[in-house]
């Protein structure tokens, strides 16, 4: 009990569980190894992704400060705990002050501190040792109060995810707050522990602006990934991507999915097969994907999947494209200034049975000023002989204030010399970004959408789709609704049984021809 956390865990579990047994597990493991690499020194910014029902409160918030304290004889340690509502972390101090006044816990540590009778509240107590543990909320904590431990356990609220604004505060939190919050920032820890509900959660950004952080991600059921975390050249803690040949192989494997088969459970000891299906069923595609697998993409994608897409496998674009049109999602305001432009190029085809079809043939997503959005714009209009591309028939553009303005700047530059036709248009007639989404999903499942190979803007586009709504960026997904609307409101991209009905309709009422000659 004095050298691994695990073994503490077993031993104070029924002062807190004592109608519960303790139900071992690899997953229990593997927070408790990563917790004690954190008390090492070994990791500074961990982040954790378990799925509920994984004991993660009661690991991080009650068992492992209990733990530092006595058996690891660290009583001056600070805690500061925050959750996206304060009463969370309050019941957890309440259980490790339990803890630590229990006659299992007195009877091994009881000469290395004393709880303080002078702070003994649920939102901070303390020890006579100058350690304390404060239970606070995300964005509750300002100055003042600095921690050697700051351990955030599920900083987002799932009934709040939908909520930009509601992110954006959390997110500044946790970027901005949190880090000054350290008494030594160069061994003071942060932990962040919770399931993934949004692609822009803490955990989101933790990981997409390379933070630092050890990642731990536990899914439910296994999806084989390689990901390991191992020591590097220089005895750090890190992450590594097995697949990856060009990453340099950890000379010893710190921790790696026991798991091989697809699907695999990750504590069949607790969530066997039949409580994972029963869960699936109650949760649905949204929740069991983000709360349980550990990312808010459903396997194959969301709304617009990833294998609705045709692959267009040839080295170049199709040669009886028929009409190409651009659509253009600006952002250039103060109000929009962390969303980017967007433009995509479609180009409309027809297949050996002349049905019409639609392909991918450019696409960019980019922050910049309206002069360099401008040149941008008319440049990815006039085509690209390198790859095939023809020259844009129409561009579209979203009929708001800054496209107004882009707009307006395009025809100045362009003139009315027959480059291109521009159209000002408001998507939003047709709902908002959802609806629009789900009102072009029938031209996927028609088989009529195909994205080229090998380029990374296409994947860009197929990415930001598959996670869309849970996505962080949306700009390219409202550019491809803006311009499949479009051909599918004006004929170009007809279903392929209305093209058939079209046909016979034309077979039907075409003229006899009269003979060339009397019979």
């Amino acid at each position: 009990m004095e050298g691994e956390l695990l073994d503490f865990v077993r031993y104070v579990w029924p002062v807190v569980e004592p109608a519960i047994p303790f139900i071992e597990g690899w997953a229990i493991s593997a927070i408790a190894d990563h917790l004690q690499a954190v008390s090492r020194g070994e990791i500074r910014r961990l982040l954790i992704n378990v799925p509920p029902g994984f004991s993660k409160s009661l690991l991080t918030n009650v068992f492992w400060p209990a733990w530092e304290w006595g058996p690891q004889n660290k009583p001056w340690y600070r805690y500061v705990c925050a959750a996206y509502s304060s009463h969370l972390t309050e019941r957890d101090n309440m259980r490790c002050r339990n803890v630590v006044m229990s006659d299992r816990y007195q009877r091994l540590w009881k000469s290395r501190f004393k709880i303080s009778n002078e702070q003994f509240t649920k939102v901070k107590f303390a020890n006579d040792k100058t350690g304390w543990k404060l239970a606070t909320s995300t964005g509750g904590i300002g100055v003042g109060e600095r921690g050697d431990r700051f351990v955030i356990d599920d900083p987002n609220n799932t009934m709040m995810m939908e909520s930009e604004a509601v992110r954006f505060t959390t997110n500044m939190w946790f970027t901005e707050v949190v880090p000054d919050r350290l008494n030594n920032p160069k061994e003071s820890a942060i932990v962040v522990i919770q399931q993934r509900l949004h692609e822009d959660d803490v955990s989101g950004v933790a990981l997409t602006r390379d933070l630092g952080y050890t990642h731990l991600c536990v899914p439910m059921e296994y999806v084989p990934h390689g990901i390991v975390c191992g020591y590097d050249i220089d005895g750090k803690i890190k992450n590594y991507d097995l697949w990856d040949k060009d990453e340099e192989q950890p000379v010893k494997i710190f921790w790696q999915d026991p798991r091989y088969e697809e699907n695999a459970p990750a504590w069949p000891e607790r969530f066997g097969p039949d409580q994972i299906e029963e869960l699936k069923k109650a949760k649905g595609p949204y929740a069991w994907a983000g709360q349980y697998q550990q990312t808010p993409e459903i396997r194959g994608g969301s709304i617009i999947r990833r294998d609705y897409w045709q692959l267009w496998d040839q080295s170049r674009f199709p040669e009886n494209i028929e009409y190409i049109l651009a659509s253009l999602d600006t952002a250039y305001t103060e109000k929009e200034e962390n969303d980017a432009s967007a433009l995509t190029i479609w180009g409309v085809f027809r297949d050996a049975n002349k049905n019409p079809k639609v392909i991918l043939l450019h696409a960019w997503q980019e922050r910049m000023e309206i002069h360099q959005l401008v040149e941008r714009v008319i440049r990815s209009c006039q085509g690209d002989p390198a790859t095939g591309r023809p020259p844009v028939d129409r561009l579209l553009i979203e009929a708001k204030a800054s496209g107004l303005s882009v707009g307006q700047e395009i025809r100045r530059i362009i003139g009315f010399n027959g480059l291109f036709g521009i159209e000002l248009i408001n998507p939003t007639k047709q709902g908002d970004k959802v609806a629009r989404a789900h009102s072009v999903i029938h031209m996927f499942s028609d088989g009529m959408i195909y994205s080229p190979r090998g380029f990374t803007w296409c994947d860009q586009v197929i990415d930001q789709s598959a996670v869309f709504p849970k996505g962080s960026k949306d700009d390219l997904v409202d550019s491809l609704t803006q311009a499949l609307r479009y051909l599918r409101d004006y004929g170009f991209a007809m279903l392929r049984e209305e093209s058939r009905f079209d046909l016979a309709q034309e077979f039907k009422y075409r003229p006899r021809l009269a003979p060339l000659y009397p019979v």
